[in-house]
């Protein structure tokens, strides 16, 4: 009944979270496996459905402003994480999987680097679950925040993208604010999202890692494709807005199955130190972007 409360209009992102939350607190997640498997293509082909409301000319400006905060904020992440890592005696692998998590894109970037670290299922899980309780967090602060602070669209949409980790929580937070926080946040994160590439490969190199393989995230290249189509073939914009409306629902029920899995167990398996390292390099990323968005 709630996963189909998450596809009707009265559900929104924050909400489906929350549902999920409470659902994984209470009778307990009934499809593990089923969310364990689909929910990331779900988000995936979701982002591809929004790409068909949005149009290019307004996301390359909107990609151009948001690259040096991309560039900046990612190294000074990853360099941030090594330090407080060391500081805490975290060990290298949980250190660099969230500190990835937290520069690039959450789970994605985790699950990207973990099998180029060649990392065990437990530090995976310490560094997803630690990502995955920040963004739920931020989904609920952000807006709220926005608010406060009387954002822009464009600054708050940039602020999401920089300053919350997964893509998911990202449109979500920004669509709740407003139609152009959601573009600008959608494309600057997508793009923050091709340094996964980067990022893998000079892990491999640092980590000593040979023989490994590094993903491709097409489903950025499918938003490519679908924001290309809505902005120059003229046919598309027939089946668009159904085409973004079923996006948003898939990215509702993203929404509740990455709460559904958010167990209490989940949640204290994580321990102190990632989780004190996730929220010191959340808070000063969040922090330190928000004062030059607002500022610069």
């Amino acid at each position: 009944m709630i996963l189909v409360f998450c596809l009707t209009p009265w559900a929104s992102p924050p909400l489906a979270l929350a549902l999920g939350l409470w659902l994984a607190q209470t009778l307990g997640n009934p499809f593990p496996a089923f969310t364990k498997q689909y929910t990331a293509k779900l988000l995936q082909f979701s982002v591809i459905g929004l790409g068909f409301g949005m149009n290019a000319h307004a996301a390359v400006e909107a990609g151009r402003e948001g690259i040096l905060f991309t560039v900046c904020s990612i190294f000074g992440t990853l360099l941030l994480g090594y330090v407080v890592g060391r500081w805490l005696k975290l060990g290298r692998h949980v250190t660099h999987l969230i500190s990835c998590g937290t520069a690039i894109c959450g789970g994605s970037a985790i699950a990207a680097v973990g099998p180029v670290l060649r990392a065990r299922d437990e530090e995976m899980s310490v560094a997803l679950a630690t990502v995955f309780v920040l963004n739920a967090i931020a989904l609920f602060a952000f807006p709220p925040i926005g608010h406060a602070l009387s954002l822009t669209q464009q600054q708050f949409g940039l602020w999401c993208a920089i300053a919350i980790h997964d893509t998911s929580s990202v449109v979500g937070a920004a669509a709740a604010y407003g139609k152009e926080a959601l573009e600008v946040a959608t494309t600057v994160k997508l793009a923050r999202a091709l340094w996964i590439i980067p990022v893998a490969l000079s892990t491999a190199m640092v980590f000593k890692q040979q023989d490994v393989k590094v993903k491709l995230p097409w489903f950025i290249l499918g938003f490519i494709g679908a924001m290309l189509l809505n902005t120059y073939v003229p046919a598309t914009h027939i089946v668009g807005p159904w085409l973004v409306q079923a996006a948003r629902l898939g990215l509702t029920v993203t929404l509740f199955f990455i709460g559904a899995g958010l167990s209490l167990k989940a949640i204290r398996s994580v321990g102190p130190k990632p989780f004190a390292l996730g929220v010191l390099l959340w808070v000063v990323v969040s922090t330190a972007s928000l004062y030059v968005i607002i500022h610069v």
